[in-house]
């Protein structure tokens, strides 16, 4: 029985889906008859490229400007959630309740937030839909960036920032698990749409694998009924690099209007 990686860290919190993705991950492996190896000592570089790797998931940002042709994409997951479905998600940019702006160009010369300038999420949907609000390649009076979308919304919380782009799963789960993180915040705007993140493999797999795994993650689903709803995911929905296209697109409009880096 073969060894490998298998890791789930782009939405670990609130405990709950935490606990639904390692009860995932294990029957996933239990249905491939495979042994899971420990990855604390790995980033998350790391993992995406080890070649012991089985499947984890990543941004789709990061799939198409850093591993591009480096990792092979096994599916991306259809959430049914408030703000996400149909295998496609989307960033809800936030303010406070009490913020006395509310339409989105109120809030030229803010105070922004983004998790990281790597996130499709936090950063790339974000610059696409102020890109025609920007003056001179500039919206914000400063952006700070938080390293991520929870600690974002702790900035708004606490009037340290004015304007966050949030990733809609992440929202959903807090706002179902953990709602006194999205308390006292309100939906300004909602982005453009993007696909769902990628779970990836190492780069070798080949179609054949790649089926067999994207099989047993959703066969894994169907054993595991109370897995998926706390999940609020209803399959793996196959998906390839083209399917990400669509994010370069967003960051190219974004460069031509004026506005290539988000300030």
């Amino acid at each position: 029985m073969s060894e490998h990686y298998a890791e789930l860290l782009m939405y670990v919190a609130p405990e709950p889906i935490q606990q639904a993705n390692q009860q995932w991950l294990t029957r996933i492996l239990e249905r491939l008859e495979l042994r899971r190896l420990n990855a604390d000592h790995l980033d998350l570089p790391g993992l995406w490229l080890a070649p012991e790797l089985l499947v984890t998931q990543t941004c789709g940002y990061p799939l198409m400007t850093q591993l591009l042709g480096q990792v092979r994409v096994i599916g991306r997951p259809r959430y049914e959630l408030p703000h996400s479905s149909h295998g496609e998600h989307c960033s809800l940019l936030l303010t406070r309740d009490d913020n006395p702006h509310h339409a989105l160009a109120d809030f030229y010369n803010s105070r922004g937030v983004i998790n990281g300038h790597d996130s499709n999420s936090g950063m790339n949907l974000l610059r696409e839909r102020l890109a025609p609000l920007q003056r001179d390649g500039r919206f914000f009076a400063s952006v700070g960036i938080s390293g991520a979308h929870r600690e974002s919304l702790r900035w708004l919380r606490e009037d340290r920032a004015d304007l966050a782009a949030i990733d809609s799963v992440t929202y959903d789960y807090l706002a179902r698990f953990a709602s006194s993180e999205v308390a006292g915040l309100r939906i300004v705007a909602h982005s453009a749409p993007s696909p769902t993140l990628p779970y990836i493999g190492p780069k070798g797999l080949s179609d054949e694998q790649v089926a067999r795994i994207r099989q047993a993650m959703n066969q894994a689903l169907q054993d595991l009924p109370q897995v998926a709803g706390t999940l609020g995911l209803q399959e793996v929905l196959p998906a390839g690099e083209d399917d990400y296209r669509i994010l370069l697109d967003y960051q190219q409009q974004a460069a031509t209007a004026g506005y290539a880096k988000l300030k």
